[in-house]
């Protein structure tokens, strides 16, 4: 596999030994012995959207693996407009190593994948956002919390990252179920191509029933960007979906909460579930960078994932 641009288009056993890969290198930077093997390697950092952890883990990860990034603002490409994806495709992957794209449209990072002769990877899409999922997993996997025979449940927006990771989680024996107001579910088409995986697929409207049986409990933003005209009816709808203390009292002690951040607090997660949990939430950002970094060796210095 040349590009990360979905979970679905990886089986278990190469989504298992992405983290597995993921742990391991994590500890040999920790302990320094992780190698720099890429070496005069370029990556385009492609972004549409403005980004923290995701441009930073990006960056910071190239330069580990003894590498450099150049970033490209969406205004000073014109994706799709002053330039055809399919030219900005074929001008990087003749001039770098490796394209990292974060995009409005899914199909942008499609296309980038198609036509350039580097590795792509999916830095978040409106429809998916791989690299976090799996972040997550990692994360998971270090508290001890999963992903086999555990269930994460998802308190909010049906959006990109609860489909990448609703996408892993069902993929890896975890099951998912996914808390929201009417209207904001996953779609039915996404949802049927779960059936049949080692782990559940559930939507329901009952935020404390979803949270009762969960090993995980996870939250976002309600309002993503390119959302901001629906936010005040976003936050009217979402108003009984925020992770309290009053939904976490319907989970069992010591439950962690995740989230992918940036964090609103008293809107999506209050300030005290914020506060309690914020060590699983920020090694859960860092792991972006881990994950990304074992991922663009995978892939840049290797040549592919096997």
């Amino acid at each position: 596999m040349k590009d990360f641009i979905a979970i679905a288009d990886f089986s278990a056993g190469q989504l298992e030994a992405l983290l597995a890969r993921a742990s391991a290198e994590k500890a040999r930077f920790v302990s320094g012995e992780l190698p720099a093997t890429c070496p005069r390697k370029t990556l385009a950092l492609v972004f549409e959207k403005p980004s923290l952890r995701t441009r930073v883990s990006f960056a910071t990860a190239m330069v580990q693996l003894g590498g450099s990034s150049i970033y490209l603002a969406g205004e000073q490409i014109g994706l799709g407009e002053r330039e055809p994806v399919t030219d900005v495709a074929a001008v990087l992957g003749r001039m770098c190593d490796g394209i990292a794209a974060r995009t409005f449209a899914h199909e942008t990072v499609v296309e980038l994948a198609r036509c350039a002769a580097v590795p792509v990877v999916n830095a978040l899409t409106d429809y998916s956002h791989p690299c976090q999922a799996m972040a997550d997993l990692m994360t998971i996997a270090e508290r001890g919390a999963g992903p086999a025979g555990a269930t994460l449940a998802f308190v909010g927006d049906g959006n990109h990252v609860a489909r990448s990771l609703a996408s892993a989680c069902t993929t890896l024996g975890m099951d998912f179920v996914l808390a929201c107001p009417p209207g904001y579910e996953l779609d039915a088409e996404f949802a049927s191509s779960l059936a049949g995986r080692p782990g559940r697929f559930e939507q329901t409207h009952d935020a404390r029933a979803a949270v009762a049986g969960a090993t995980v409990v996870y939250t976002d933003t309600w309002v993503s960007m390119g959302q901001e005209a629906e936010k005040a009816r976003r936050v009217a709808a979402f108003e009984d979906f925020r992770v309290d203390e009053a939904l976490m009292a319907a989970a069992a002690p010591g439950t962690p909460v995740m989230h992918c951040l940036p964090a609103y607090r008293g809107v999506e997660i209050s300030a005290g579930v914020m506060a309690a949990h914020a060590e699983t939430i920020f090694t859960q950002a860092a792991n972006r960078l881990h994950f990304q970094r074992a991922l663009l060796n995978a892939l840049i210095a290797e040549g592919g994932i096997g």
